[in-house]
């Protein structure tokens, strides 16, 4: 296994994935969603550009399945699975912190407001984050 200062967090979905790339200190140097179709290419141009063979998976919906087809059509990657309860409700808090409401919407609590955009890509920086900490490799 190769040692990188990147590696990839991936929220499965049937229809689309979050991905981003994290540093070992859990900043987040890019994130996207994708139509899960292209979940293959994707990664491995990814793990090509930052040099890693790390990613880390969240277990929910169609993890299994994804899991799988990742192994299989890139066996290099070291895959670890990261258990994705409640992720979501952390991905609403990071596009909340990444993108304030602005104007009469910062009036409202943010508990109360949903993004008007789907968090998947948050979601996976989430899961890359419980990763680091479940392994000790950051705090928080």
């Amino acid at each position: 296994m190769k040692t990188s200062d990147y590696f990839i967090a991936v929220d499965p979905g049937r229809e689309k994935t979050g991905i981003a790339i994290l540093t070992m200190s859990g900043s987040a140097v890019w994130h996207g969603i994708i139509n899960s179709d292209y979940l293959v290419d994707e990664i491995k141009n990814i793990a090509a550009e930052y040099d890693t063979d790390l990613l880390v998976i969240g277990s929910g919906t169609s993890s299994k399945a994804k899991q799988q087809l990742l192994q299989k059509s890139l066996p290099f990657l070291n895959i670890v699975v990261v258990d994705e309860y409640r992720t979501t409700d952390e991905a609403r808090k990071l596009y909340f912190a990444a993108n304030p409401p602005q104007g009469l919407k910062k009036l409202i609590p943010l508990g109360m407001q949903t993004p008007p955009v789907p968090v998947d890509d948050y979601a996976a920086i989430a899961i890359g984050r419980r990763y680091l900490k479940q392994n000790n490799i950051i705090n928080g």
